[in-house]
């Protein structure tokens, strides 16, 4: 657990980046600070492994004050990755992992031997051991980064905005993952981003920041889009927070008409019951069904697809790729006013 107790940082000159912060960043948890421009995000990122030392209050990592640690050794307990990855140029991919294990008193051929694991395990194969960083996308520079973080195999990791940097296809990639290794690995992870988005799909929590290192919430994504405490966090979270939310509820739960349903359009099936497109009044061109859903998947995807639905329908189908019912956009409202009245009911109870 990391430990904000009444920090404050003033720079020089009398500018407040951090004003009175307190807050718990939960053990296994990732906990996201976000806010705009000048909230002290950053500030306080970098406080807890003391490459800025605060000008009062005290943080702590499972208790003990890291005031009271030696800087070198605290800072090697602490994966850090920020945003152009920071790789060293003159080495290697495999000698930038190994670095930090080697630090720590494993042998060369002991370091290399695990960042090589570590490599394969955010998803860059063993050709990719002896290139430098010039000579990889940006992408690839981002997941060497979080590799050499994970290299000592540290508790705690901060990350300052590591996916900023590159394309929104690439990003969403090391999205994916991003959350597959947290999943597995169940790290103590600080991180900053700018994107309220990326702060909501990524965090267990939350810690919105206003200007002057203020906290103006801490909670739960879904807390924070369906009881924001005041117009500021409102207005952050963004005015379309009710569709983020649906994010946060699978489709498991939602009715689905049979396949015969549709009103005016036909759903046109392969000779093993995928979907192909619609067809209107029985005759004409196939028109795309904009994708499919299963029960898995959001309730945010399922309404984008029957917003999008050239015919207003979204189609759900099995883990076998073969369509099994229908969910018409007046269906899917109706569904969604009545989970908004069930949990206003449960709020109030």
């Amino acid at each position: 657990m990391i430990t904000f107790e009444d920090v404050v940082k003033v720079y020089p000159g009398g500018s407040t980046a951090v004003d009175h912060l307190s807050m718990e960043l939960p053990t296994g948890k990732t906990t996201v600070l976000v806010g705009p421009s000048g909230c002290g995000k950053t500030t306080s990122l970098r406080m807890i492994n003391r490459m800025v030392a605060p000008t009062s209050g005290r943080i702590l990592i499972d208790g003990r004050d890291v005031a009271g640690q030696d800087e070198a050794l605290l800072r090697r307990g602490i994966g850090y990755v920020i945003q152009h990855a920071g790789l060293f140029p003159h080495k290697t991919v495999l000698d930038n992992v190994a670095t930090v294990p080697m630090l720590l008193g494993k042998t060369r051929r002991e370091a290399r031997t695990a960042a090589l694991e570590l490599l394969e395990r955010v998803g860059l194969s063993a050709e990719f051991a002896k290139r430098y960083p010039a000579q990889l996308s940006g992408g690839q520079q981002q997941r060497v980064g979080v590799a050499r973080a994970l290299a000592a195999d540290p508790p705690v990791m901060l990350m300052d905005e590591p996916f900023s940097a590159v394309d929104p296809v690439v990003r969403e990639g090391l999205h994916r993952e991003f959350l597959r290794l947290q999943k597995d690995l169940g790290k103590t992870i600080a991180m900053v981003t700018h994107d309220i988005d990326e702060a909501i799909k990524l965090g267990d929590h939350v810690a919105i920041l206003r200007e002057g290192g203020h906290l103006a919430q801490f909670g739960t994504p879904q807390e924070l889009l369906d009881q924001p405490v005041d117009d500021f966090v409102a207005g952050f979270v963004g005015r379309d927070r009710g569709l983020r939310s649906l994010s946060f509820d699978t489709a498991a739960d939602l009715p689905v008409r049979p396949l015969t349903s549709a009103e005016d359009a036909e759903l046109v099936l392969d000779d093993a019951g995928r979907p192909l497109g619609w067809r209107r009044g029985g005759a004409g061109p196939l028109e795309p069904t904009a994708g499919v859903f299963t029960t898995d998947d959001s309730l945010r995807m399922v309404t984008d697809l029957a917003i999008t639905s050239p015919v207003g329908v979204a189609v759900r189908v099995g883990a076998d790729g073969k369509a099994d019912g229908l969910v018409r956009h007046h269906d899917l409202v109706d569904f969604l006013a009545a989970r908004r009245d069930r949990r206003a009911a449960e709020r109030g109870a």
